[in-house]
């Protein structure tokens, strides 16, 4: 018998869509986009999205990470804010510098901060549903006054929530939370204060909802479902939540080949579930895919429960700057 006939066969049900989102797609591309333009180095406040690859990648191409913009030499070298978003003092200390700033927030979080702009602006307390200390719920919060906003996370805080005027509240919330775990957060607001006013429109972004919905097509009856994202990827971090909540015997949040844990598998038949957080490029699931082929006899079929299309322009200034077929196999995840 052959090597390739005694391999067990694992049937891999690979979701789409899976990885790169069109707010990511964006952030990465102004970050080579300005280093083609401004040349090296490009400064990078915080992880431009939350994966070791993408910011690895960038660091090769001669983006400095830092934590804080007074980490900045006043060189004159462009720096560029994190898809997650910042606190309005950010720009601000960076204009009183005259630095040159790039705003990579995703538009689809800016919008969130519109939305929680206008709720103070019409006189409501803003109900921000998210997790403490992630960047987006930092940022959020940095747009308000102190004490305009109130940060819940669970359903066991809104039991504990004691706001001035119950008639006079609005929420937002993160975009990267589990569909589930905020319907039932905003069921039990609503149900405590019935006057609280949802934003204009849903503040969790599509490709959250089309992600964990692929998962949740793919994942009953799975022996183990990989989910292909960086430890402090909320979106990612979901996904995991996701799979295991619809039906997989296991999730597993894994950054390459070297996190399977082919010990769960053991030498079986099985059925293994595979998606990819909003910041992991596909060259990962590639790599993934090509790891599990070395022992196992692979069929992949496809779970797709919609299609993307959204595309989020770079801002006018980076625009006519060329890129190589190499950048943006980066930029697309490919390479």
């Amino acid at each position: 018998m052959s090597a390739i006939a005694s391999k067990p066969t694992l049937t891999l049900r690979l979701c789409d869509p899976r990885g790169f989102c069109a707010g990511v797609d964006r952030a990465i591309q102004i970050v080579v986009l300005a280093l083609k333009k401004y040349g090296a180095p490009v400064y990078v406040r915080h992880e431009i999205v939350h994966n070791r690859y993408v910011v690895d990648g960038l660091r090769d191409m001669g983006a400095v990470f830092v934590k804080e913009l007074d980490e900045i030499p006043d060189d004159g070298q462009p720096v560029v804010f994190s898809a997650h978003g910042v606190p309005k003092s950010v720009p601000a200390a960076a204009a009183e510098r005259a630095m040159l700033y790039l705003d990579a927030t995703c538009p689809l979080v800016s919008k969130v901060h519109k939305q929680a702009i206008l709720h103070v602006k019409r006189g409501r307390h803003v109900i921000l549903i998210g997790h403490r200390g992630h960047p987006e719920v930092i940022g959020t919060m940095g747009q308000l006054q102190p004490g305009t906003v109130s940060l819940i996370e669970t359903v066991d805080d809104v039991a504990a929530f004691d706001p001035a005027d119950p008639a006079a509240l609005g929420f937002v919330t993160q975009t990267t939370l589990s569909l589930d775990d905020t319907a039932a957060i905003v069921a039990a607001l609503q149900a405590k204060f019935p006057q609280m006013v949802a934003p204009s429109s849903e503040s969790i972004c599509y490709a959250t909802t089309n992600r964990q919905e692929a998962v949740k097509a793919s994942a009953p009856g799975s022996d183990l479902f990989l989910i292909v994202g960086a430890p402090n990827s909320s979106n990612s971090k979901r996904l995991v939540e996701v799979a295991e909540r619809a039906g997989s015997t296991r999730g597993v949040l894994v950054q390459g080949p070297q996190d399977i844990p082919f010990d769960v598998l053991g030498t079986k038949d099985c059925v293994v579930g595979m998606s990819a957080g909003a910041s992991a490029p596909e060259v990962l699931v590639d790599a993934i895919i090509t790891a599990l082929k070395e022992r196992f006899t692979v069929s992949i079929e496809l779970v797709q429960t919609a299609e993307e299309n959204e595309n989020f322009p770079v801002m006018r200034t980076l625009r006519d700057v060329p890129l190589t077929g190499a950048d943006m196999a980066f930029v697309n995840g490919e390479g």
